[in-house]
């Protein structure tokens, strides 16, 4: 696959890419860059970590790249996730795991990485303490937002901590690309900035789309990527929030109760799981409907669909129950898995269990 190619697939991952031509520069000096992405186990995962993490994980292995996953626990125990029990922490880890086995992501060129496994390194100290040296407090503060937290916020020593470690992993697991959410590009401008300080690679940063939880969205007029972060699915607010082991019924009520307002397509969460998971999995968007009401309809690209919601053609509710069916066949492999494999059962039997903390 030639260069252009390769730089076309990853742009279909990349919502910002910083930059094009050091991807382009990478692209053509190293067949097989590494790129990374970490999580705090906190809970259960829901579609944003696992559907639209393995599509965007396989396109980017299919432009070339090996994938990290980092197992975020400590960092997770840095910020308090889970009451601050980092053995539950850990064994929410391995349950994020056993979903990702199961959710089509391309395992044969993913590797698992656990912090618990960096932090014994005293290298990785090194790092972390060197960006923590160079960096001051305010700059610090401004990327809290990386673990769901905001600057005025009472904060702990340990989420002060938290910028700096994920700054050191990328170092530490030899990334030449930070391939995140857009929550967390300030911190990959932070080891960008500081790299050639040290020495270090500096990191692209390909910052992918956040799905949008199912709520009404909020008012206010934040910068985009700040009214994103708003905007965007949490484990926190369940009832929002589409789970890979939601069944059927779970799934087709939160769908059913969604934000999808006639005619409006911004900020349409419903629209927002067409466009970045339905159209990227199935060639065809089928709705069944009633022939007093049009009969079955079928579009296959994001702008006709959108085009024919905004003029009205198309009723929510319509809308509502495709996505419902298409993200019910999407983690039904999921559900099965966690129904028949008796290690994957009793992990989540156990995360259930646990108490949600912010």
């Amino acid at each position: 696959m030639d260069t252009q190619s390769r730089i076309e697939l990853v742009k279909q991952v990349g919502e910002e890419i910083v930059t094009e031509e050091e991807l382009k520069t990478l692209l053509e000096t190293k067949t097989h860059p590494i790129a990374y992405d970490g999580f705090e186990p906190s809970g259960r995962i829901h579609i944003a970590q696992g559907i639209l993490r393995a599509l965007n994980t396989n396109i980017m292995i299919e432009a070339g790249c090996r994938f990290k996953f980092l197992i975020a626990d400590w960092h997770a125990w840095a910020n308090n996730k889970l009451g601050g029990n980092l053995e539950n922490i850990q064994t929410a880890g391995k349950y994020f795991v056993e979903v990702w086995k199961s959710c089509g992501m391309n395992l044969d060129k993913v590797e698992f990485v656990y912090a618990n496994d960096l932090v014994t390194d005293r290298d990785y100290w090194k790092k972390v303490i060197n960006i923590a040296r160079n960096s001051t407090v305010k700059r610090v503060t401004r990327c809290v937002e990386i673990m769901g937290r905001h600057e005025n916020e009472a904060l702990q020593t340990s989420q002060m901590l938290y910028p700096c470690m994920q700054a050191a992993d990328i170092f530490q697991l030899e990334a030449d690309i930070a391939q995140l959410g857009m929550d967390q590009r300030k911190v990959n401008m932070l080891a960008r900035e500081l790299a050639p300080k040290f020495g270090w690679q500096k990191p692209l940063s390909i910052s992918h789309h956040m799905l949008m939880g199912l709520g009404t969205p909020p008012e206010g007029h934040e910068s985009t990527v700040e009214r994103a972060i708003h905007l965007k699915m949490s484990k926190s607010k369940p009832h929002t929030a589409i789970f890979m082991t939601d069944n059927e019924a779970e799934i087709n009520d939160k769908i059913s109760k969604a934000h999808c307002p006639a005619k409006i397509v911004e900020e349409n969460p419903i629209l927002d799981y067409v466009k970045h998971i339905i159209f990227r999995k199935y060639p065809i968007l089928r709705i069944e409907r009633p022939a007093k009401f049009g009969g079955p309809v079928e579009f296959e690209n994001f702008t006709t669909l959108t085009n024919a919601y905004a003029a009205g053609e198309l009723h929510p509710m319509d809308l509502k129950n495709a996505v419902a069916f298409y993200l019910n066949e999407l983690v039904k492999p999921v559900r099965d898995h966690f129904e028949n494999n008796k290690k994957a059962k009793e992990l989540f039997e156990q995360v259930k269990g646990f108490e949600i903390t912010r």
